[in-house]
């Protein structure tokens, strides 16, 4: 299990306070949201991958998402830079 701290500016946390009776509920239930919107967006995919290739669906959602070999945020961003690098080198050469 992962735990995340931030921080936040005076006015930030002013504005935060503005939308909220409290904070860090709404920050719980924004991201709780968010991951699982991303939950049923892989479990989609890999459900779709699975049953391309004539494989049997099995398990729980979370062990469906949590076996998928998914492409995180942070690979696809190095991979998209690198990419973008090797087009202007070759624009370059």
């Amino acid at each position: 299990m992962a735990t995340y701290t931030i921080t936040l500016s005076d006015a930030e946390d002013k504005a935060l306070k503005f939308i909220a009776v409290s904070a860090q509920e709404w920050i719980a239930n924004s991201i709780h949201e968010r991951c699982r919107i991303a939950i049923e967006e892989i479990f989609i995919a890999e459900a779709q991958r699975i049953s391309a290739t004539g494989g049997e669906i099995s398990g729980t959602k979370d062990e469906i998402v949590m076996a998928a070999n998914v492409e995180l945020a942070a690979e696809r961003q190095a991979r998209m830079e690198a990419e973008q690098a090797a087009r202007i080198a070759a624009l370059e050469a």
